[in-house]
């Protein structure tokens, strides 16, 4: 080739300039069509079901009480700012789901605007918010499972195997259980996991709506005083441990490939989604606080079923509120073990990670070995971690890819001012920065040792990208054009 010649599309030689066009996005995925050998089968009432079962689960029933052990009363703040918080990250996500519904979400989010290289470290992120996650949520479907069997046949699970060492206990059966039995109704089909979800998500709502009702008649003023009582930091550390309630909203975009007219739904289900959450959490824990007191509920296993027996002066109530949270927290382990295999499978299909991860059932339509992998890797930390040492480093990984979706929806903006948007973030750009903000305020309240943790992750993703990934993009190999932004002013 001349020096004349003009040079032909493809990626740029900068590893960093690896940026992933939208339209290249779409094109992979199937668009608006049927995505890369998914079936689009659910609706805006299932997508909402998916959400509240996504997020209403171990955060609630199990992580109520260690956030009204920082906070006091005053937790009812805390939900309320790791809401805030949520909502302008929720509104950067309705925009980027509604104008790039892929399956692979934050990552493919990050891919199209900030780079490969930041992307793959997103994608790492998502190994603790997806999976790690799942460890965290089992091991809380653990102690309601014996909160159950003790409230229907007096008799519990031996410690040894119903929690992990830093319990006390060998392994964490139960955990290992409901991770495999979600991981089987998976793999048989969409459909068969969203009418499960959607039936789960209606369940737990109308348990929780039910322990208010209960809580509530035994409310006294005098529970809320003194309301802060560890101060501003104490309302902050509890913000920072209440945000793992709300994790799994996001969940909702890795659905993209699957939902029916996922640009109009995809941003719907995000705000009823946050909106129904925060007010039923914020009721949660006004009446838990409200009939026992902050010193009653802090720090306890199962506060909810002690909050409903010391009320009722019964174990029926508490049985029911045990059975509740053992289907809601189920549900949890099922949507979030759905968006891990969306989020690999999108990985996957750039190169970034092995093949193995893309492959989609011809019978089923779904990812089937993909599945049964993430089963059986995050069945070890459920059976052998503590609840709090993977909740903190979760909630960091979690903020910091919302902080990163947040700066995407701004350079999405100006790289393709163009694209069609079904959605669009009110009060831009202050909305992102704010967001953000925000995500980086909990971050901090996450504490020394959380983010040691999380440097050392990050560290070990990029040597990951480094020695696999960067080698292997298909962006890279195939000679795809890096980038169809719409043309500048002046054409360029």
């Amino acid at each position: 080739m001349s020096p004349a010649s003009p040079t032909p599309p493809g990626p740029s030689r900068r590893a960093g300039a690896r940026i992933k066009s939208p339209d290249l996005l779409l094109a992979e995925s199937g668009a608006d069509l049927e995505g890369h050998g998914l079936r689009r089968t659910m609706g805006l009432f299932q997508l909402v079901c998916f959400g509240v079962g996504a997020i209403v689960g171990t955060g609630i029933f199990v992580g109520l009480s260690d956030s009204v052990a920082e906070a006091g009363p005053a937790v009812v703040v805390s939900f309320v700012l790791a809401a805030i918080t949520c909502v302008f990250t929720a509104f950067s996500f309705a925009e980027l789901g509604g104008a790039i519904p892929v399956s692979g979400s934050s990552y493919s989010f990050a891919y199209a605007t900030l780079g490969e290289r930041i992307a793959f470290l997103v994608g790492w992120c998502l190994l603790l918010e997806y999976g790690v996650s799942v460890s965290a949520v089992a091991v809380g479907w653990s102690q309601y499972v014996n909160e159950l069997l003790d409230s229907l046949i007096g008799w519990n699970l031996p410690e040894a195997l119903s929690s992990g060492p830093g319990d006390g206990g060998v392994i964490n059966l139960p955990a290992v259980v409901v991770v495999m039995m979600a991981a089987t109704l998976l793999v048989r089909g969409i459909r068969e996991s969203a009418g499960a979800t959607a039936a789960m998500a209606v369940l737990k709502i109308g348990i929780l709506v039910a322990f208010c009702v209960i809580a509530f008649t035994a409310f006294e003023d005098g529970h809320l005083s003194p309301f802060a009582p560890h101060g501003v930091a104490g309302v902050t550390a509890g913000a920072s441990v209440a945000f793992f309630s709300y994790i799994g909203f996001d969940a909702i975009t890795t659905a993209g490939e699957e939902v029916r007219n996922p640009r109009r739904n995809i941003p719907i289900a995000i705000m009823i989604c946050i909106g129904v959450v925060t007010l039923l959490y914020c009721a949660v824990a006004l009446g838990a606080i409200g009939a026992l007191g902050a010193d009653a509920v802090g720090d306890k296993a199962a506060a909810l079923s002690l909050v409903v027996d010391k009320v009722t002066g019964s174990g029926v109530g508490g049985g029911i509120i045990a059975f509740g949270a053992v289907v809601a927290i189920a549900s949890v382990v099922l949507a979030v073990m759905y968006g891990q295999t969306r989020i690999l499978m999108s990985m996957s299909r750039d190169g970034l990670i092995p093949r193995v991860f893309e492959r989609v059932s011809p019978k089923t339509r779904t990812p089937v070995a993909n599945t049964w992998i993430v089963a059986a890797v995050f069945a070890v930390p459920a059976a052998f971690s503590s609840l709090d040492v993977v909740v903190n480093l979760t909630t960091i990984g979690t903020l910091a890819t919302m902080a990163v979706v947040n700066v995407a929806v701004i350079a999405l903006r100006r790289r393709n001012p163009e694209l069609k948007r079904s959605f669009r973030v009110p009060f831009y750009p202050v909305s992102p920065i704010l967001g953000v903000g925000f995500c980086l305020y909990l971050m901090y309240g996450t504490g020394w040792t959380t983010w040691v943790q999380f440097v050392v992750f990050l560290a070990a993703g990029a040597l990951v990208y480094a020695v696999y990934g960067r080698s292997r993009s298909r962006l890279v190999s195939s000679g795809e054009p890096q980038d169809r932004a719409a043309p500048g002013p002046t054409g360029a």
